[in-house]
């Protein structure tokens, strides 16, 4: 197939070529897999060949990642909508939904009590596509997820997500910075999970162009280091966490060391831990609120 030539002519995964068949002109899996959609005569797409081409080609030409061309994106078990005023949610990413699960089933044996955080509300900072809001109110259906993004556009499609899997009565959104708009549950968050901006500014003109050209810097821009926003974070969370309540981050390759001395430095977290992905590097980072002394 001349897409799959072209595919790999300009360094394009090949599997994107069955994403655009399958999201945008409805054939199946097996009809690809097989190749029997070729022996069809009344083959019905639901695009035109002519615009699925042209679609293609702005993929090649372009760059714009395939899942906003599609507007669709798998994360989890979930099929998100996506546009270029969101991030696209990594595969990686989904891990901090495993962490969280794991932290609350695994509490740290220090002074950090860690009782009924599955019932009790979350806080999803920055939550772009709804993502990590709609992990976490799968993964604790008896909680309350707090979602917060500045930007309106982000928090419409969040929005649309939220009511696709039917969790908008477990779902609250919020148009603000961080942690601001949440100022009547400070002490009485059960846990806080964000995927902060955490690029270096000047490296980020440098990344990929379906990244650079297309995905908003404002969800990648993290300052002259990438930590501005994980500074913050550090430093306002305590205010809002319960006792032994939960901070989870995502951040840059090369970051845990820095990150995990400036949570030292706050001195409100206990049981400071780095967590990698499954390529092997320090991805994210966790804590316990400390118990005031």
């Amino acid at each position: 197939m001349l897409a799959r030539q072209e595919a790999i002519a300009a360094d394009v995964a090949i599997e994107e070529v069955d994403w655009l068949l399958q999201d945008l002109a409805g054939l199946d899996r097996p009809s690809l897999q097989l190749q029997t959609f070729r022996d069809k005569t009344d083959l019905r797409l639901k695009l035109p060949l002519s615009e699925l081409t042209a679609l293609w080609q702005r993929r090649l030409s372009d760059r714009i990642p395939i899942q906003y061309l599609t507007g669709i994106a798998p994360w989890r078990q979930f099929l998100l909508n996506v546009s270029p005023a969101v991030l696209i949610p990594r595969p990686e990413t989904e891990y901090l939904i495993d962490l969280a699960i794991a932290a609350i089933k695994a509490p740290p044996n220090s002074q950090c009590p860690t009782s009924l955080l599955s019932h009790g509300h979350w806080a999803d900072l920055g939550t772009g596509s709804g993502a990590i809001a709609l992990g976490l109110a799968t993964a604790f259906p008896e909680a309350v997820i707090h979602a917060v993004d500045c930007s309106a556009a982000a928090l419409a499609i969040a929005q649309s997500n939220a009511q696709q899997y039917n969790l908008t009565d477990r779902i609250q959104f919020y148009e603000g910075s961080w942690l601001q708009p949440l100022e009547q549950l400070k002490g009485k968050l059960s846990g806080i999970v964000a995927n902060p901006p955490y690029i270096p500014s000047a490296m980020v003109p440098a990344l990929q162009p379906e990244v650079a050209q297309h995905e908003p810097h404002l969800a990648l821009d993290g300052g002259r280091d990438g930590l501005d926003c994980l500074r913050h974070l550090i430093a306002t969370a305590p205010d809002y966490l319960q006792p032994g309540g939960i901070w989870l981050v995502e951040m840059m390759a090369g970051q845990a060391i820095a990150v995990a001395e400036l949570l030292h430095q706050q001195g409100s977290y206990c049981e400071i831990q780095i967590y990698p992905d499954l390529a092997g590097i320090d991805r994210f980072a966790l804590a316990y609120r400390a118990s005031a002394a």
